[in-house]
C-alpha cells in the first residue's frame, strides 16, 4: 500500500500537528475556515523521519510532490517554470512543536536568469523581480548550499554603502541586478557549480535542506532545551508566494490577538510596507507597529482584524499570525497559538474564563510550574537610583543583571563560570539560541516585538529588550555607544528591564515580585488593590489546589523554614534532615560522638546531641501545628562532620616540625580521620550504616522527638511525627533499627506515662530497597523516595560532580538533555520508584508513599509521581507552590501522560 507523504492545505485540519506540523495543520485549517490562503501542499513529518532514517526521500515522494505541484499550478493558472507567467513557491520548515527561527526557510524558488525577466514583465518592476530573486539566492545560498550567510550580507552592505542609502528599499532595479551578478559568483566561487536553473531541482534541494535543518545543530539545542523529541521530525510546507515586496500597497508582518508580553487585550504586532516577511522577524529593518497599517493600507487593515477575531474565537487563544498584502490583497501564510511570557500566560487563561471561552480547568492546563517561577523572580527596585542610558520595546519581562557580552560563544563560557551576562547584539539569529539559552538576558538595537529575539527569548523565559534605536552595537569593537559616545564595552555590568524596555548603566538592586509576595503570605489577594496578575495567580492555584490528589509538603530543618513553608501552602514536611541540625559551631558534638572511646564517653557525646536537636524539635512541631512531619534520623556522609584530612595533617605536622606543644584534640581527631577516612564517602559510613555502627546514636534522636512531642502537647498542641530510617537496602537494617527505636518508645512510655507511637518508615534511596520494596514494606509504616541519592546510585554519578564536570560534556553532545538530578530520569530511576511504589503496596496496599528528593518540585516530575500513584511530594520552601500548581495539572493531564526522557 502507497503511503501518502504530501497532503494539499485543502485537505487536513488543526488535529492532525503530529502529521502535518504545526504550520501545515494550521494552514489547511484556516484553508478550511475559507481564510485566503495562497494555495499549496505540505510534506509530512513521515516523509522526514523516513530521511533520517534512510538518508534519501521516500521513492514516492517526487511523484507525489509533482502531483500536488500540479493541482496548485491548474489552480492558479500559472507553471511553475514557465518562462511568460511563472509559478514561484516558498519552502518552509513546520513542525508539531512550535521552533521558531530553528529551522529553514526558503522565498521564491522557481526564480532563474529567464523566470526573473517574465516576473519583471508580468509585474510592471524590474525592481520587484531583481530584489525577489536576490533573496532566493541568498536564502539558497545560505539554507541550501550552506555558504556563509556574511559573503552575501557583504554584498548588501557594500551596494548600499556605494549608493550612500540606509535602506534595502532605497536601493533600485540596477543596483538589485549587479547583486544578483555578484551572488551568483559567490555560488559559483563556493560551490564549483552555477546556481541551479532548473526550478525544479531548486525545489528538490529546497526540501532536502529543510529536513537536514531538522537536526542542525541550533535546532537540536532547542529541542534539548525546550524537552521536544528528537524522533518527531519536521514537515516542508511548499506555498504558492504572494508578495510583500511588490509596490507601496504591498507589506508583510506578524501579529497577535492579544499582546504576547502582558496578555492585555489590544492590536498588537509588526509590519514592513514593501518587504518579505524574513525582513520582520530577523529584525534587519525597525517595523512599523500594527495600528499603523490602518492609515497605510485601510481595507486590508479592517479584514485583517475580522480575521483575527475569527482565529482567536476559533482557536480560544492567543494566535500568533504572520500575513502578506500583496498590491492590496490580504493573504494569511501562518496561524499557531502564540507563545507569551508567564504573565501574559496566567493573565490570558484567566481572561478567558472570564469572557466565558474556557473553563477553570482548562485555563489551568494553559499554564505552568515554570511559568509560575518565572513570575516568582525578583524585579528592580522602585526606589532604587539608577542611570537610564536607553529606551527600547519591552518584548520579555524580567529584571535582569549581568556583564555585557557580545557574542555567543563568550555568555555561554561565562555562565559556565557562573558569571551572568547580558547578550547584547544588533539583532540575533538562530545561531544564537545558545547564548539566549545561557544568557540571563538579551538587548538589541534593532528588530520589535515579533523578531527572533523577541519571540524566541518569551518561548524560553529570558528577559529582553528589542529596538533600541539610540543604541550603536559595534561587535567588532565590543562597545555600545549612544550619540557616538562609548557608554559600555564588553565585561561592563549593565541592568535591562524587560517590562518598561529600559536600560540602566551598572547594577540596579532588585527586590521581590509582587507574585512571590502574595505566594509567601505578605500580599492578602482578596483585597481590591490587588493587581490583576496576581488575582489570576491567586484564581488558578485555587483551582489547582481545589483539583490535586498529591499533597504538598516541604523540605525543613529549622522552625523558620518550616513556618516560611507553611505559609507558601506546604500540608507538612516530608524531610527534617536532622543533620543539618548540626552544622556550625554545633560540629564538635558530632567530633565528640567520633571521638568517643569508651562507652561512658559516647554516652555523655550522645546526650549533648539530645538537647539542641530537642529544642529544634519543637520549634519545628509548634510551626506546624497538626500538619505531618517527617523526620529522618542522622544521615551525613561523616566526612562533612570532621575536620579535612589534607588541613587537619598539615597543622598537625607543622606543629611537630617547628617544635610547637601540639593540640591534644588535633592529634585525637586526625586519628579519628583516618581511621573514618573513605576514598568514597557518599556509599560509606552514613545512614542506617551510622546508627548500626554506633550504638545508641538513633536512639537518643529518638529519645529527643518524642521529648519535643511531650513538651509541645503539654502546651496544647498536637503534634503528627513519622521517623524515617535513611539509606536501608535490607530488611535485616530495618528490623535492627526499628526494635531499638520501639524499645525507646517503651521505655519514655514507661518512664514519663506519654504515650507515643509515631509511624516508622523509611527512604527507598537505593535500587535494591526499591526492588525489595515488598519485604521492606511488610515492617515499614510508610516509604518516602529519596530520588537524590537513588539518582546517584543508579547512575554511578556523583551529584556535586556531574554538574560541575563532565556534564556540560554529555548536554553538549545531546547524551543527556537535562540533569537528571533536576528532573527525574523517568525511564531510569522512575522505574525504580515505580517498582518500589507496586511492590511496596502489594505487601501493604495502604502503605503510604512520598518523595523528599528535590524531584519533589520539578514540574515534570511531579507529573510521573502523581502517575505512579504517590501520596506526596515534598520540595524546599521555594518550590512549594510550584508543587502545587503542577500537582493540580498532574491531576487534570493524567489520561495523556505517558514516561518520558
Amino acid at each position: 500500500m502507497t503511503t501518502t507523504y504530501v497532503y494539499p492545505f485543502s485537505e487536513g485540519s488543526k488535529d492532525q500537528k503530529q502529521l502535518l506540523g504545526g504550520k501545515g495543520a494550521n494552514l489547511a485549517e484556516m484553508t478550511r475556515l475559507g481564510l485566503p490562503v495562497p494555495p499549496g501542499f505540505t510534506i509530512t513529518t513521515d516523509a522526514c523521519r523516513y530521511y533520517m532514517h534512510h538518508g534519501e526521500n521516500p521513492q514516492e515522494l517526487a511523484e507525489q510532490v509533482d502531483a500536488a505541484l500540479a493541482d496548485v499550478e491548474k489552480e492558479l493558472g500559472r507553471r511553475f517554470g514557465d518562462a511568460e507567467d511563472p509559478l514561484l513557491v516558498s519552502v518552509r520548515s513546520g513542525a508539531a512543536m512550535s521552533m521558531p527561527g530553528m529551522m529553514e526557510t526558503v522565498l521564491n524558488v522557481g526564480l532563474n536568469d529567464e523566470t526573473v525577466k517574465a516576473l519583471a514583465a508580468k509585474s510592471g518592476s524590474e525592481r520587484f523581480a531583481q530584489d525577489s530573486y536576490r533573496r532566493l539566492l541568498q536564502m539558497f545560498g545560505r539554507t541550501v548550499q550552506d555558504i556563509d550567510a556574511e559573503k552575501f550580507e557583504e554584498v548588501m552592505d557594500r551596494a548600499k554603502e556605494d549608493k550612500g542609502v540606509a535602506t534595502d528599499v532605497e536601493l533600485d532595479a540596477e543596483d538589485f541586478a549587479r547583486i544578483v551578478e555578484k551572488m551568483k559568483a559567490i555560488i559559483q566561487e563556493e560551490t564549483g557549480e552555477p546556481f541551479p536553473q532548473d526550478p525544479r531541482e531548486q525545489l528538490r534541494q529546497s526540501i532536502r535542506a529543510v529536513f537536514d535543518s531538522w537536526n542542525a545543530p541550533r535546532a537540536i539545542v532547542y529541542r534539548n532545551a525546550e524537552r521536544i523529541d528528537h524522533e518527531m521530525g519536521t514537515a516542508v510546507n511548499v506555498c504558492s508566494m504572494v508578495f510583500g515586496n511588490l509596490d507601496d500597497q504591498s507589506a508583510t508582518g506578524v501579529c497577535f490577538t492579544r499582546d504576547p508580553s502582558t496578555g492585555h487585550s489590544g492590536v498588537y504586532g509588526d509590519f514592513l510596507v514593501n518587504a518579505q516577511g524574513e525582513d520582520v522577524v530577523a529584525g534587519i529593518r525597525n517595523t512599523r507597529s500594527l495600528p499603523e497599517l490602518e492609515e497605510v493600507i485601510p481595507e486590508c487593515y479592517a479584514e485583517l482584524m475580522a480575521i483575527m477575531s475569527t482565529l482567536e474565537e476559533h482557536y480560544k487563544d492567543l494566535c500568533d499570525i504572520e500575513f502578506t498584502i500583496e498590491s492590496g490583497t490580504l493573504w494569511m501564510l501562518q496561524t499557531r497559538v502564540g507563545k507569551r511570557t508567564a504573565a501574559a500566560a496566567f493573565r490570558i487563561a484567566t481572561t478567558l474564563v472570564e469572557e466565558g471561552v474556557i473553563d477553570e480547568e482548562e485555563a489551568l492546563r494553559r499554564v505552568d510550574g515554570e511559568q509560575l517561577t518565572r513570575l516568582m523572580f525578583p524585579r528592580f527596585s522602585e526606589g532604587a537610583e539608577r542611570e537610564l542610558l536607553a529606551r527600547g520595546m519591552n518584548a520579555s519581562p524580567g529584571a535582569a543583571v549581568g556583564k555585557v557580552a557580545f557574542d555567543t560563544p563568550t555568555v555561554v563560557e561565562w555562565a559556565r563560570e557562573g558569571t551572568p551576562a547580558i547578550l547584547v547584539r544588533r539583532e540575533t539569529n538562530p545561531d544564537d539560541l545558545s547564548g539566549m539559552l545561557s544568557a540571563a538576558g538579551v538587548l538589541t538595537s534593532r528588530g520589535g516585538k515579533t523578531s527572533h529575539a523577541a519571540v524566541v527569548a518569551r518561548g524560553l523565559g529570558r528577559t529582553c529588550v528589542c529596538g533600541v534605536d539610540s543604541m550603536q552595537v559595534d561587535e567588532k569593537a565590543k562597545e555600545i555607544r549612544i550619540d557616538g559616545e562609548v557608554v559600555a564595552r564588553e565585561g561592563d555590568l549593565i541592568s535591562i528591564d524587560g517590562s518598561t524596555g529600559e536600560v540602566f548603566r551598572g547594577e540596579v538592586p532588585v527586590e521581590p515580585s509582587e507574585v512571590s509576595q502574595y505566594l509567601s503570605g505578605e500580599v492578602d489577594a482578596d483585597t481590591e488593590e490587588v493587581s490583576d496578575l496576581v488575582a489570576s495567580v491567586h484564581r488558578l492555584m485555587g483551582v489547582a489546589d481545589r483539583v490535586r490528589r498529591l499533597k504538598v509538603r516541604t523540605n525543613a530543618d529549622t522552625p523558620e523554614d518550616a513556618a516560611r513553608a507553611r505559609r507558601m501552602g506546604a500540608e507538612g514536611i516530608g524531610l527534617v534532615r536532622t543533620e543539618h541540625m548540626f552544622l556550625g559551631d554545633r560540629r564538635i558534638l558530632v567530633e565528640d560522638l567520633v571521638l568517643a572511646g569508651t562507652k561512658k564517653q559516647r554516652t555523655k557525646a550522645l546526650e549533648a546531641l539530645m538537647q539542641p536537636q530537642r529544642d529544634d524539635f519543637i520549634g519545628i512541631f509548634e510551626a506546624m501545628g497538626e500538619l505531618p512531619i517527617t523526620v529522618r534520623l542522622l544521615d551525613p556522609p561523616l566526612h562533612e562532620f570532621l575536620p579535612d584530612l589534607t588541613e587537619l595533617s598539615v597543622r598537625v605536622a607543622r606543629a611537630q616540625e617547628s617544635g610547637e606543644e601540639m593540640d591534644s584534640r588535633d592529634v585525637m581527631v586526625l586519628g579519628a580521620v583516618r581511621r573514618l577516612h573513605e576514598q568514597n564517602p557518599m556509599l560509606g559510613l552514613r545512614g542506617v550504616r551510622l546508627g548500626l555502627t554506633i550504638p545508641g546514636l538513633f536512639g537518643t534522636q529518638t529519645r529527643a522527638i518524642l521529648e519535643a512531642i511531650a513538651a509541645v502537647r503539654e502546651k496544647g498542641g498536637d503534634p503528627k511525627v513519622e521517623i524515617m530510617i535513611p539509606l536501608v537496602s535490607s530488611i535485616r537494617e530495618l528490623w535492627e533499627i526499628k526494635a531499638e527505636i520501639q524499645k525507646v518508645i517503651a521505655d519514655f512510655a514507661a518512664e514519663t506515662g506519654v504515650e507515643v507511637d509515631p509511624p516508622i518508615g523509611t527512604m527507598i534511596e537505593l535500587p535494591r530497597a526499591a526492588l525489595r520494596a515488598d519485604e521492606i514494606a511488610a515492617d515499614a509504616d510508610f516509604f518516602s523516595f529519596g530520588t537524590n541519592d537513588l539518582t546517584q546510585t543508579t547512575w554511578g554519578f556523583s551529584r556535586d560532580d556531574v554538574e560541575s564536570g563532565f556534564f556540560f560534556t554529555y548536554k553538549d553532545r545531546g547524551i543527556l538533555t537535562h540533569s537528571p538530578f533536576e528532573t527525574l530520569d523517568q525511564f531510569g530511576v522512575g522505574e525504580l520508584v515505580r517498582i518500589g511504589a507496586e511492590r511496596g503496596r502489594s505487601a501493604k496496599p495502604d502503605l503510604k508513599l512520598g518523595v523528599c528528593g528535590e524531584h519533589g518540585g520539578d514540574p515534570a516530575s511531579i507529573h510521573f509521581f502523581h502517575w505512579v500513584g504517590l501520596d506526596y511530594v515534598s520540595c524546599s520552601p521555594f518550590r512549594i507552590p510550584v508543587a502545587r500548581l503542577e500537582a493540580g495539572r498532574a491531576k487534570l493531564m493524567e489520561e495523556g501522560f505517558t514516561p518520558r526522557h
